[in-house]
């Protein structure tokens, strides 16, 4: 269902974005996030001189290549668009990122090395929908290639995504039904 129909209003601003997940023939997974701000209308900049209507005013991409352990193992941050000339010139600085890993705390992470002037406002709010995607990529081929192996020794690991959200509560009916072993209510 759709939200309701809304007040009278003009449309000013639109931000897409995009993640993308892919294994690659190397075993590894790549999971790309694009991020692109836009406005209904022109304007005038100082670096860029009159910015048009439909116009990226941002448009930032990131790359993070993944082992099977959701490692960050490389990182790639291109700025095709900023609003001041210097924008893209901090992009070298998320291979921080390299080494770490994306659960349990990858946010904390991700704002304290690239919070304030350390890192791209746009490229850090990125990295949320980009662990997701990496989740969302990652988990069903990882949960397909689980159930492949030994069935009694895959049901002895609760599965990472119960408890993660509301349908997926470990006393609910959804994990009552896949994961009937981590069922916790009545």
């Amino acid at each position: 269902m759709p939200l309701s129909s809304p007040a009278p209003r003009e449309p000013l601003h639109v931000r897409r974005i995009e993640c993308r997940g892919f294994r690659r023939a190397d075993g590894l997974w790549d999971i790309e996030g694009h991020l692109v701000d836009t406005k209904t209308y022109a304007f005038s900049n100082r670096d860029r001189g009159e910015v048009m209507p439909g116009a990226a005013l941002h448009e930032m991409w990131i790359r993070l290549t993944l082992d099977d352990r959701m490692t960050v193992t490389a990182v790639e941050a291109v700025t095709d668009a900023g609003p001041f000339a210097i924008c893209g010139d901090i992009t070298p600085a998320f291979k921080k990122l390299e080494g770490l890993s994306i659960g349990p705390g990858w946010n904390k992470k991700v704002k304290d090395l690239f919070g304030g002037t350390a890192g791209c406002t746009h490229i850090v709010e990125l990295l949320g929908p980009v662990a997701t995607t990496a989740f969302q990529t990652m988990f069903s081929r990882r949960e397909r290639d689980r159930r492949a192996a030994d069935d009694e020794s895959a049901t002895k690991t609760k599965p990472r995504v119960i408890d993660s959200c509301h349908a997926l509560s470990a006393d609910g009916p959804v994990v009552k039904r896949e994961w009937p072993d981590f069922y916790t209510g009545r």
